[in-house]
């Protein structure tokens, strides 16, 4: 069966349909514990399947191995929090069908929560896509480019300004690479775009023999079975060499820059990119199936709010 044009040929879901599946909490939780504990309920604790049902008011479980009381969102980013599983499941529902992203003041007036709380949300399902490394390396035909976000010089508060230049003076960069066969994109927040970062971001995910095909950036001079073009001469194809795919991945991530969340601090710079690296790998699925992915990912990642906001010398984007 071939597929229509775009991403069509998924199988998506309306918010009236979302209400006639889930309309209690209780089949919410339902859905939730289906997809954590396929093969039965686990305590997130420890991960023994010797439970039992409780009557703590909160938890409504109890693990006999280790002897504590546990729910579906222990041991998950959801872990802690007094929100509903019901506006978790249709603040998830948001997040995943928003192919610019949402943004937390929209979440906010959707599910009537506090926007501090719709924002802690947002940064939680971010923190489900991340992922500690490939599996594989990227067998390629890869493409490698990289892209800066930050607000233009000009712009800038006079305290903000680092009085250093224009271009990509004041901006963080970020890198990435995507293989054309599988579709897979890899990017990570680097601290600079020279040789060494550069180059040893496409050691650590591309394979050795894979093709290689970049701009004429220099920093790539030296990469093995690489072949570039030149942007700067109006070169933007040649053949089977060229960057058009990483390209239309950076142009949504920065749409969704301007367009949904105008600001992205360099703190959490690196949740926003693994979020619409998830979301463009999982673009052909269906809508439920998305859902389910992430939530599937969920587990063994904690996020508090304390460790989300806390300083680690990086710039937050709170006005001072």
């Amino acid at each position: 069966m071939s597929k229509a044009p775009g991403k069509s040929c998924r199988q998506g879901i309306s918010i009236f349909e979302l209400s006639e599946m889930f309309p209690t909490e209780e089949s919410a939780v339902k859905w939730f514990e289906s997809i954590l504990w396929p093969d039965g309920r686990k305590c997130g604790h420890c991960a023994s399947d010797k439970t039992c049902m409780a009557s703590h008011r909160k938890m409504p479980y109890w693990c006999k191995s280790c002897r504590s009381y546990f729910s579906v969102r222990t041991g998950t980013v959801l872990a802690n929090s007094k929100l509903p599983m019901r506006k978790w499941l249709f603040g998830l529902y948001l997040f995943t069908t928003n192919l610019k992203g949402v943004s937390s003041m929209r979440l906010h007036r959707e599910l009537k929560i506090t926007q501090k709380s719709a924002w802690f949300m947002l940064h939680r399902l971010r923190e489900s896509w991340k992922v500690a490394g490939l599996d594989e390396k990227l067998k390629g035909p890869n493409e490698v480019d990289e892209t800066y976000v930050g607000g233009k010089e000009a712009n800038k508060h006079e305290s903000r300004k680092t009085r250093q230049g224009r271009g990509t003076v004041g901006k963080t960069a970020i890198v990435g690479v995507k293989d054309r066969k599988t579709n897979r994109v890899v990017a990570k927040v680097v601290s600079n775009v020279k040789k060494e970062t550069l180059q040893g971001f496409v050691k650590e995910n591309v394979d050795p023999e894979a093709e290689l095909f970049t701009n004429s950036n220099t920093a790539c001079n030296g990469l093995e079975n690489r072949e570039s073009v030149n942007h700067s001469i109006g070169e933007y194809v040649r053949g089977r060499i060229r960057t058009n795919g990483i390209e239309s991945f950076w142009a949504i991530f920065k749409r969704a820059h301007k367009g949904t969340y105008h600001k992205m601090s360099q703190k959490h710079l690196q949740r926003y990119v693994d979020a619409f690296v998830g979301r463009h790998y999982t673009r052909p699925d269906n809508t439920i199936d998305q859902m389910k992915g992430i939530v599937e990912m969920a587990t063994g990642k904690d996020l508090t709010y304390q460790n989300l906001i806390a300083d680690y010398g990086l710039d937050s984007g709170v006005r001072s």
